[in-house]
């Protein structure tokens, strides 16, 4: 797998500090924080290749609201949705508006990495297909590329 980085949001700190911990003796670059605040804080000095969420939360933010804000920061960000059996509709909502998957707590640390690695996938897939519009688009179009350098520069 790629070099990749983790953001884990969950209000369980023993869960939380956990699953960080065996992510970072994988040479995994995670972070961890407690609520949905704390991490769209972080995504605005920081870039994430996944994150996972954890739904119910306390706090003035659930799961899915912080969703829809970490989505407008980092739109090809993979979110992974994190939920007990009370909230599965909670997280179906989650997966209408753009979540990658969700996971049922208790989650066994191997089926956490692997769909951890599905997620990393597509987000490259999309990354890549946005270079390969984008080198169409200068090969069709070279002159827009340096025009639009020198409206910048304005």
């Amino acid at each position: 797998m790629d070099y990749f980085s983790i953001l884990i949001v969950d209000d369980e700190v023993d869960f939380l500090e956990t699953i960080v911990k065996r992510m970072q003796k994988h040479n995994i670059d995670t972070v961890g924080v407690t609520s949905a605040e704390e991490a769209l804080r972080l995504l605005d000095s920081r870039r994430f290749d996944v994150v996972v969420l954890d739904v119910r939360m306390p706090g003035g933010m659930d799961g899915i609201q912080a969703q829809r804000e970490m989505k407008l920061k980092a739109p090809l960000m993979e979110v992974i949705l994190l939920t007990g059996h009370a909230s599965v509709e909670t997280s179906i909502e989650g997966m209408k508006q753009g979540a990658f998957d969700y996971l049922l707590k208790p989650i066994k640390f191997e089926e956490l990495m692997a769909k951890i690695g599905e997620a990393f996938e597509k987000k490259n897939q999309h990354e890549e297909k946005i270079r390969k519009a984008k080198i169409k688009d200068l090969i069709r179009f070279p002159g827009r590329v340096f025009q639009q350098d020198n409206e910048d520069e304005e």
